[in-house]
């Protein structure tokens, strides 16, 4: 930039333009956050000691963290319950019949009880036989301009479908219910075939595409089309399958549930919806935190010499803490969340599943790192920051390691959490159909000040340089021709 006047590409002149006028967008929207108490706002939709607003009702699932002693609060091991049923009771039955669980699960979730056997056979075979994408819809829609960013490909796939479909803005509860299906059903194919996409076009790799099997499970499967010999162990595939289960559905609080009930709530189609939820799933504050431990993890290996040694451990940790490591924001991933205090029940479940596929992948020092890790965090973030809760190891801390371990890249970490949450976001899409006819819409107090309108001749000098403005618009149109 010479004399005020924007030069180079289009996107240079783009980033320039957007830097000088970042000031001007930073005092014309910040707030004062002493408003926010003064008016009652409750930031994220919580108050100061993390309680959520009421703002609606579920039958779909139960998270509890606490207990009632007479007026007090006593926070409690966290518990999980799919349609009333604990989520250790949940696993465990379908773990000692040495079943897959996804299945079960998903149909619980959607129609409010467990399958007998006919049923979920007949659930199976539904599931098995909405394995199909449109013809050439991989290589007229995925294969076109592949992105890193698999969630977005995932969401630019669901939103072509909706032009497959020639009942798309049907919202009775039959239609919704086939749509929702067909959509739990393919989503790994979007996202594995997502992946290969990328892999090959952007990363130079080989390209291939497996189509799924319609006698395996929904984990089974993931793994037969992301792998080029299509070969997994058992433990590989029960190991993800319990993934899934865990991360299915976890109320209707969280961002992309949430984001569910309100779109749905405007009379939107299930494409549309299930879109809004994905592009909520994918912000690094909800679904990416998987990733986060993992490189956080990596950042650790990198800056301590001995990683058995507790004393040095601790010093990192504690670096973590006070902005002196890895991203310098002063957070140790995979630790505390927004309910749970003293234990995450899904982290609990999951832990004795990823030491068992540690000592199968000859990670057992690595295992026995993260467990170090889970036990000592909570202390150091204690002896560090003033906290209204407990802080335990959540779901998130182990997740990642395990899709490490299974050669899952870490570009698929956030998909596998939709292709389990799209259950939960379904359930919860039916239930307010059911039971809600109203848009949901949220007050905001505004702190607007009224201001005399000026015509053009009377403002004022701009705040940026005017012949900058003009040697833009008159580059930006040569451009255009």
């Amino acid at each position: 930039m010479q004399d005020g006047i924007l030069q180079g590409s289009h996107e240079q002149m783009m980033e320039e333009y957007a830097k000088r006028y970042k000031k001007i967008c930073i005092e014309n929207n910040s707030i004062d956050g002493k408003l926010f108490d003064e008016f009652g706002v409750k930031r994220g939709l919580r108050d100061k000691n993390g309680k959520g607003v009421l703002s609606g009702i579920t039958n779909i699932s139960l998270i509890k963290a606490t207990e009632m002693d007479g007026d007090r609060v006593i926070p409690c091991e966290g518990q999980l319950f799919y349609r009333g049923y604990n989520i250790y009771d949940l696993t465990k039955g379908f773990r000692q019949d040495n079943r897959f669980g996804f299945e079960e699960t998903a149909y619980l979730l959607l129609f409010g009880e467990l399958p007998a056997a006919s049923q979920l056979k007949e659930f199976q075979d539904v599931l098995a036989k909405n394995r199909r994408l449109p013809t050439n819809f991989v290589r007229d829609v995925i294969m076109k301009a592949p992105s890193k960013d698999i969630m977005n490909s995932l969401t630019k796939s669901v939103l072509t479908l909706a032009s497959y479909d020639d009942k798309v803005t049907d919202n009775s509860l039959e239609n919704v219910l086939s749509q929702s299906i067909m959509l739990i059903s393919v989503f790994p194919m979007l996202a594995v075939y997502g992946y290969h996409a990328y892999n090959h076009y952007e990363c130079d790799e080989s390209f291939y595409i497996h189509r799924p099997s319609d006698e395996l499970s929904a984990a089974e499967n993931i793994l037969r089309m992301l792998r080029p010999n299509k070969e997994y162990t058992d433990v590989e595939a029960k190991v993800l399958d319990l993934a899934l289960v865990l991360h299915m559905e976890h109320g209707g609080g969280n961002n992309s549930t949430f984001t569910t009930r309100v779109v749905t709530s405007a009379g939107s189609d299930t494409y549309s919806v299930i879109a809004a939820a994905l592009s909520s799933l994918k912000g690094p504050k909800h679904g990416g935190a998987n990733i986060k431990v993992v490189e956080m993890m990596q950042d650790l290996k990198a800056n301590v010499k001995d990683t058995t040694d507790e004393d040095e451990v601790r010093a990192y940790l504690k670096k973590l803490v006070r902005k002196e490591a890895f991203d310098k924001r002063g957070l140790i991933y995979g630790m505390g969340h927004a309910v749970y205090s003293i234990s995450d029940p899904r982290a609990v479940a999951f832990k004795q599943f990823v030491e068992m596929l540690a000592n199968e992948k000859h990670q057992k020092k690595e295992f026995e790192l993260y467990s170090m890790i889970e036990r000592m965090a909570p202390e150091v973030i204690g002896e560090e920051c003033a906290i209204y809760k407990g802080v335990s190891a959540n779901v998130d801390f182990y997740s990642g390691f395990v899709y490490t371990m299974l050669g899952i890249p870490q570009e698929l970490f956030t998909p596998i959490f939709a292709m389990a949450r799209i259950v939960g976001w379904s359930a919860h899409r039916m239930e307010e159909l059911i039971n809600v006819d109203k848009i949901i819409r949220p007050a905001y107090k505004s702190i607007m000040v009224p201001k005399v309108y000026e015509s053009l001749k009377e403002r004022s000098t701009p705040k940026i340089d005017t012949k900058a403005m003009k040697e833009l618009q008159l580059t930006m149109k040569d451009e255009s021709c």
